[in-house]
């Protein structure tokens, strides 16, 4: 079953798609979004909406799609199932659908106590393979999980995450390929910074065929500094950022980092253009959104064609 997803009908098409994403605001303020929807809607094709990342609260994904979907950008909604039950997920997919979103984005979740309520309970009553295969059992065979019928479906695109640089490696692939299997169809993947190693993540894809079973995006993110390389090196589990990229930020004017991370963002870019089996790009510039317009129009991904 197809969706109204602007991203489906781009990936059909065979073009090249582009992605990205904000994160909700810490309060109440609507602004927050529709600032960051108005700089980002010319440039991409759809914006996800994060769901209170790294366990932090923040206003609800559902309500932020909302904002975005009145400023005529198709939203992905990102849900987690740390703070869902099978109950509670069902009704929000529900709640999506009838809000008009074409898009969902599942995963597990960062575990709570990396944010800001670490006595927090999570529920994890699923994960994020259930989570798809609860999406695609609900939109193609029309029922709940308890086996009722649905009065109307979820015409959703079903995407899910990849981290190609986790450990174990050599199991990366097997964890992709339950995801395609579960219902994914895109896949964005975490930033990449090491290349090299994407490649050799991208080989094993295409060497199980997966390139042609689901729209990979390559996930890449701007720099904004040498202290934020360093943060996402020795911080962030899961990111692979290698010495080099670190010296040849270093080795610019402390003024000039911020546009050195934007030319790297932009070559990295144009490298994943050129990998068999690359659909697309999520440009991920955490409170950095101006950046987005400029990476994409340097990248030649602008102007983004139109669907039918």
């Amino acid at each position: 079953m197809t969706s109204d997803s602007r991203l489906e009908k781009v990936l059909a098409q065979g073009e090249f798609a582009v992605t990205s994403e904000c994160g909700p605001p810490r309060g109440v303020d609507p602004d927050s979004i529709r600032d960051k929807g108005e700089l980002l809607k010319d440039s991409v094709d759809v914006v996800n909406i994060t769901d209170n990342q790294t366990s932090v609260v923040r206003m609800s994904s559902l309500s932020a799609c909302v904002i975005l979907k009145q400023l005529g950008i198709d939203p992905v909604l990102q849900m987690v199932t740390r703070d869902r039950n099978r109950i509670a997920i069902q009704s929000d997919i529900l709640g999506a659908a009838a809000l008009g979103f074409n898009n969902i984005l599942c995963l597990s979740g960062d575990h709570q106590k990396f944010g800001d309520h670490g006595a927090a309970k999570n529920v994890y009553d699923l994960d994020s393979i259930h989570l798809i295969q609860t999406v695609k059992h609900m939109r193609d065979e029309g029922k709940f999980l308890g086996g009722d019928e649905l009065k109307g479906v979820p015409r959703l695109f079903i995407g899910a995450a990849a981290n190609p640089f986790a450990d174990p490696f050599e199991f990366r692939v097997t964890r992709l390929a339950k995801k395609v299997a579960a219902g994914a169809q895109f896949i964005q993947t975490q930033c990449i910074f090491n290349i090299e190693r994407f490649k050799t993540w991208m080989e094993q894809v295409r060497e199980r065929g997966l390139h042609e079973k689901v729209h990979i995006l390559g996930g890449v993110t701007p720099m904004k500094s040498i202290g934020m390389a360093k943060y996402m090196k020795n911080m962030v589990p899961g990111m692979d950022v290698p010495d080099e990229l670190i010296e040849r930020i270093k080795g610019v004017d402390k003024e000039k980092r911020a546009q050195e991370g934007i030319k790297i963002a932009i070559e990295t870019i144009q490298q994943l253009k050129e990998i068999e089996g690359i659909h697309g790009v999520h440009i991920m510039a955490i409170e950095w959104e101006e950046m987005v317009p400029k990476i994409a129009e340097a990248a030649g991904l602008l102007p983004r064609p139109q669907v039918n």
